[in-house]
């Protein structure tokens, strides 16, 4: 069964194609067909790679419409060097991440109106995002309107987040309107406690999991049971650890100063959180770890700020989790950095040592994809687990499908 997935962002685009084969493979098998679009270089034009076929194509599409950009998109799944399908009528299910599921969706669904209506209101909390996921499934509606399609909710992972933890301490009535808090990246953690398990030859419920997210978007998420009970992402992405250009979690009070002292309004506010803070708002150099560390190379005192100060909240956080759980048997990292940046595994874990965590120099410094790195006596098992949002995505289409 071929399954196409849609993970559609604010200003770029990614789809991949996969075979599905029943029973499902524990290891994620290779897509057939990769596809990537980002129109956030230059205004009304969009770099577009394609992978298939041990090929790999670029182009430059004069335009940044979504609906343009998938169409070209889709044209190479069935003509040109990566063409891997006649028609579209081969794929049997198009699965979308869709970033905010709000209270209602606990679980991937099949897409009907009432799905996309549920979808448009939940725009409210994710501006950005679910406008652009909303537009990906319409745009295959436009071209094979019979095609079924699927969406899996970031949100729907962290459902199972008891109240005392959903819930902010202010008025009940913001509980009532659903100001909560929601959680993200919950297709990737869900992804990578599975595969955690598999790995270790366990089941869920013999491990408690910290697994953490880090990218130019961190989360960190316990996991009990196979499920979510905790996680520092809140009402949006902007809560909890520094990111690449986010505040994560400050003191509310400053933003009250800024408005009451400086005139600063609520547009200028959110920029500043979310464009120009985090690693790239301490440093002045970059969001991007990889620029942090050759700053720091160069004695870069801000860069080198930046590093510490993330390292400190995510040990911050990461102790958090340890105590929801009620102690730790499994770290996990994933991501960006999570997956590729040994020194700040490495720094995390020493100060982690108090739980008699124990991490194999040489293996955190190969960053193997899908391995213990930790030592036969450490108390804690550390992992590096590549993340597969699409295949967890691909997985739920598969099984809506049976």
């Amino acid at each position: 069964m071929k399954v196409l997935i849609f993970n559609a962002g604010s200003s770029s685009h990614k789809s991949s194609l996969y075979e599905v084969e029943s029973p499902l493979s524990s290891t994620p098998p290779d897509p057939l067909w990769e596809a990537q679009a980002d129109w956030t270089q230059t205004q009304g034009q969009t770099s577009l790679k394609i992978k298939a076929n041990g090929q790999t194509i670029n182009k430059q599409l004069a335009t940044d419409e979504r609906a343009k950009i998938i169409q070209t998109m889709l044209e190479t799944l069935w003509s040109g060097p990566t063409k891997v399908i006649n028609d579209l009528s081969d794929i049997a299910v198009v699965g979308h991440r869709v970033v905010h599921g709000g209270t209602k969706f606990e679980e991937s669904v099949r897409v009907d109106q009432h799905v996309k209506d549920e979808i448009r209101k939940l725009a409210q909390f994710a501006p950005l995002h679910n406008p652009a996921n909303l537009e990906g499934i319409e745009a295959i509606e436009r071209i094979k309107k019979d095609i079924p399609q699927v969406v899996s909710f970031d949100t729907s992972f962290h459902n199972t987040m008891p109240a005392a933890v959903k819930a902010y301490p202010g008025p009940y009535e913001w509980y009532e309107q659903g100001i909560r808090r929601y959680g993200f990246h919950g297709i990737s953690h869900q992804y990578c406690a599975r595969r955690s398990t598999q790995l270790l030859n366990k089941t869920p419920n013999e491990i408690r999991l910290v697994n953490c997210h880090l990218g130019n978007g961190c989360s960190i998420t316990a996991i009990q049971n196979g499920k979510s009970i905790n996680t520092t992402m809140g009402f949006t992405p902007l809560d909890g650890l520094m990111m690449g250009s986010r505040s994560g979690s400050i003191d509310p009070s400053i933003l009250f100063y800024l408005e009451r002292e400086k005139g600063y309004q609520a547009d200028k506010l959110d920029h500043i959180l979310n464009k120009e803070a985090g690693f790239k708002g301490i440093s002045g150099v970059s969001s991007d770890v990889r620029a942090i560390h050759e700053a720091i190379a160069k004695g870069n005192e801000r860069a080198r700020l930046a590093l510490d100060m993330f390292v400190d909240r995510l040990c911050h956080f990461i102790g958090g989790m340890i105590a929801t759980l009620g102690g730790i048997d499994v770290l996990t990292f994933t991501g960006g950095i999570g997956e590729n940046d040994a020194i700040i595994r490495a720094r995390a874990c020493e100060k982690l040592g108090f739980v008699n965590l124990k991490l194999d120099p040489q293996k955190n410094d190969a960053s193997p994809a899908d391995t213990e790195i930790s030592t036969p006596d450490s108390a804690v098992r550390v992992l590096i687990v590549h993340t597969q949002e699409d295949w967890e995505i691909a997985r739920a289409c598969w099984q809506l499908m049976q």
